[in-house]
């Protein structure tokens, strides 16, 4: 469902994105990452996140489940962008860092343990994970998108589900994107322990 909205309206989407900035909630994520970190922006949508990380040094890989969004954000980062969805990931140890910046949202509730355990499997030791889910309580569905909203208290239960993972920062932050300030997020840093 969620995926076929993007592939439906990917220029729309990369026009509202490509220029938000998430220049700080970026510099709070790489404080935690060592010199030339390998990074996974895992759900990179436009790709505007991994080209920041990739032009700060970093070693970047990047994907998104829907082709349109993998075509546009290869075009304008330079990188290689894989097609693949969250369950696709079988990487072990591979990562210093994921960033899931408004993509794990779309996953289903009763799958955000397994999918969080996947990333605990690619993060290597003390590895650190961002995400950010729309603030608030239960599923639902958006202009033809779902999303599993999350508050502190529920975030903490679905880490607690996934296993292997510490917070380090929950925090609540509003949308940058313009006309959209009122839109609250809930934002993470997780880390896996060793």
């Amino acid at each position: 469902m969620s995926i076929n909205y993007y592939e439906r309206n990917a220029d729309q989407f990369f026009a509202d994105t490509v220029a938000a900035d998430l220049s700080q909630l970026q510099a709070r994520f790489v404080r935690e990452l060592p010199p030339s970190a390998h990074v996974l922006d895992a759900g990179c949508g436009s790709g505007r996140d991994a080209k920041a990380f990739a032009d700060l040094g970093f070693h970047v890989t990047a994907f998104d489940a829907a082709t349109e969004m993998v075509r546009r954000a290869a075009q304008h980062t330079g990188l290689p962008v894989l097609h693949m969805a969250f369950d696709d990931m079988g990487w072990t140890e591979e990562f210093d860092g994921i960033w899931a910046s408004a993509s794990l949202l779309h996953v289903p509730r009763v799958s955000l343990p397994s999918v969080l355990a996947r990333c605990h499997k690619a993060l290597r030791n003390d590895g650190i994970l961002y995400t950010s889910f729309k603030y608030g309580s239960g599923e639902r569905e958006s202009d033809d998108r779902r999303f599993t909203d999350l508050t502190e208290e529920t975030f903490r239960e679905v880490i607690a589900e996934a296993g292997g993972l510490q917070i380090i920062e929950l925090w609540r932050t509003g949308d940058v994107r313009p006309g959209r300030q009122s839109e609250i997020w809930l934002n993470s840093m997780v880390r896996k322990q060793g």
